[in-house]
């Protein structure tokens, strides 16, 4: 029994929104060290940024995502500042 190859990953476009936010949550490994919960918090930014998702502010208290070094209040200020500059 053999498996099969894995399938290939397309990676976003340098200049997507997705990439954007991707890689701005991943600027905060030293606050949110599980990658998984980053990957997960660029996801739900990703849907605000469309309309559909929480406020960051919401966000942080309902991910259930490990925190170290900062406060929710302050993670949540840092993520709005820099959704702003990811908007324009």
């Amino acid at each position: 029994m053999s498996t099969s190859a894995p399938s290939p990953v397309k990676q976003f476009p340098e200049n997507s929104i997705e990439k954007k936010v991707y890689n701005f949550v991943d600027t905060f490994a030293q606050y949110i060290p599980v990658p998984n919960d980053r990957n997960r918090l660029s996801f739900c930014l990703l849907k605000y940024l469309k309309g559909e998702g929480d406020k960051p502010e919401i966000l942080v208290k309902t991910q259930k995502m490990k925190v170290e070094g900062i406060s929710l209040a302050d993670l949540a200020a840092k993520i709005n500042a820099g959704l702003k500059d990811i908007k324009e």
